[in-house]
């Protein structure tokens, strides 16, 4: 089970856009990368199609390897753990032993 989820705020802690901040907006867990908002942009060189009648050159988000991303806590990086809150699995953070979810 992978410790970053959809719609966590990542920070970029390797890489060429190191530092950076975004959202997580989707998770591979088979080949365990992740696709973070404004991060790891390339451009893609479109045909027109229905979808895009111009065509053209477009900026989008490349996955990144989620080891390369650390999970922010109230605007600072933290490991993530997992305890058992009662009967339950939750996520906490290893700074400050808060549970996120």
């Amino acid at each position: 089970m992978l410790k970053i989820k959809k719609g966590d705020t990542v920070k970029v802690i390797a890489g060429k856009d190191k530092d950076k901040e975004g959202k997580v907006l989707s998770v591979d867990t088979k080949n365990s990368k992740v696709l973070v908002e404004g991060v790891n942009m390339v451009t893609k060189h479109a045909k027109p199609s229905a979808a895009n009648q111009n065509g053209g050159i477009i900026q989008k988000e490349a996955p990144i390897d989620i080891s390369n991303v650390m999970y922010l806590h109230k605007g600072k990086a933290t490991r993530i753990g997992f305890k058992m809150d009662g009967d339950k699995k939750v996520r906490f953070a290893k700074t400050t032993g808060e549970v996120i979810d």
